[in-house]
């Protein structure tokens, strides 16, 4: 979930708090309201009681001569919805209850939870000249207090519930203008771990510009650390072709001569051996069988080692011959395709000399690890990159290829990481399919 969903989420739950808290605290005042009218009302009926001649006697209260009969002299002092019990004596109680005509009806569910009755009712004592004669008790009716309680929570409620969706929604705008510099810095560590950084802007909140500093400091380190890798491999690539350049010319001008020194012995004691030695003689050719294999060996060796004049003969013209090779070492085996442009290549002498070294490499892998029938050689130049491509159907797993322990693959990665090249190995169903991609610049 984004940061602003869990904001938004949040302001909503805090808006339903508030509107929960603004309809109990409606509740609890209307409550409180009820309570203290039914108090009212009871003190009225005690004052109004203990003001009236005649009650402090036994029997029926008394009138004045020629004052009509009143059954209820209380009910004028009750409030609306409020009910009340009267007990004077020995005389039978007495209940009244106010007009509440106007409030509604309330739902019934209200009725039950917080509608208050007789139970929660008010009492008040009666006292005339000084002795009890009686008590009073008021409270609200119950039907009457839960249409008002009722018709109180729905004004409150629509009050508070049209400013809390106002609340949540400026708040949400709000919010997601706050959050917009979070989903820019996302994409740029995005950007950062494509290996394309870029620099973030500044932003007015502090905690984000911060962060957009700390990356923008980041994505500097990794671009210096990345250039230093790059001058790294590129000089280790360098060292490593010196390296074989000598051990070529160490092993043509030492081994070599060495060779070329044991056939001529072994040639001068043929020659020279009498004629009842023909086992000297045997061994002598013998030791020059083993020599011209030698030789063969260090041929193909100083093959591998020795890199072509790049410059003059051209990358392509190096790989047919590369390729011709090959096929006539491998005379009777598979059969070898090479597919590459004419002209001469455009890149420079490191990405010709990598790309030939990829090639080298990745037909000694298809050849000698696998046992294809047929192996497809490609070159395709582009505008931007060189893609060389090796297809065999010699079967095996691109998987374990790839975490086979050797250091084939390894110096093909090393290669191709510092001409900002890729290599991608994956399975074709009967063989492996190698793409080596090299950057060109424009």
């Amino acid at each position: 979930m984004t940061l602003a969903a869990h904001l938004g989420l949040r302001l909503v739950l805090v808006a339903v708090l508030c509107l929960a808290g603004a309809v109990a605290w409606t509740v609890r005042e209307a409550q409180g309201g009820l309570r203290s009218e039914a108090a009212i009302s009871a003190e009225r009926i005690a004052a109004q009681f203990g003001r009236q001649p005649g009650l402090g006697s036994a029997g029926p209260p008394q009138r004045l001569a020629g004052e009509p009969a009143s059954a209820a002299p209380a009910i004028l002092t009750l409030l609306p919805g409020i009910c009340a019990e009267i007990r004077l004596g020995a005389e039978t109680p007495r209940r009244f209850c106010g007009d509440w005509d106007g409030l509604g009806a309330a739902p019934g569910w209200l009725r039950v939870l917080v509608a208050p009755g007789a139970e929660s009712a008010m009492e008040r004592t009666i006292l005339y000249r000084g002795r009890t004669i009686g008590q009073v008790a008021a409270w609200p009716d119950r039907e009457a207090a839960a249409a008002r309680l009722w018709r109180e929570v729905r004004l409150s409620g629509c009050v508070a519930l049209v400013l809390t969706a106002a609340a949540a929604g400026l708040g949400w705008i709000a919010t997601l203008r706050l959050v917009a510099p979070a989903a820019r810095i996302v994409r740029g560590l995005e950007r950062l771990d494509a290996g394309a950084p870029t620099s973030l802007p500044r932003f007015a909140v502090a905690e984000f510009d911060r962060i957009a500093q700390a990356c923008n400091r980041l994505a500097d380190r990794l671009g210096a650390a990345e250039a230093e890798r790059g001058d790294l491999l590129r000089r280790l690539v360098a060292v490593q072709e010196e390296e074989r350049q000598g051990l070529a010319r160490d092993l043509h001008d030492a081994f070599g001569q060495c060779l070329a020194a044991a056939g001529a012995r072994a040639a001068a004691i043929e020659a020279a051996a009498p004629a009842d030695r023909d086992d000297l003689r045997e061994d002598a050719r013998g030791i020059e069988a083993v020599v011209a294999t030698m030789r063969e060996s260090l041929r193909g060796a100083l093959a591998r080692l020795e890199l072509p004049d790049l410059a003059e003969t051209g990358l392509f013209a190096a790989l047919h011959d590369l390729v011709a090779q090959w096929q006539d070492h491998v005379r009777g085996g598979p059969v070898l395709h090479l597919d590459a442009p004419d002209g001469r290549f455009e890149g420079s002498p490191e990405a010709s000399a990598s790309l030939y070294r990829i090639a080298q490499e990745l037909l000694t892998n298809a050849l000698r690890h696998g046992r294809p029938s047929r192996v497809f050689v490609r070159l395709e130049t582009a505008t931007g990159a060189t893609v060389l491509t090796v297809d065999d159907d010699g079967g095996g797993d691109a998987a374990r290829a790839l975490t086979a322990p050797g250091r084939g693959l390894t110096g093909i990665r090393a290669r191709l990481a510092a001409l900002g090249g890729s290599l991608s190995l994956t399975g074709t169903g009967n063989g492996l399919r190698a793409r080596a991609t090299v950057p060109m610049p424009a």
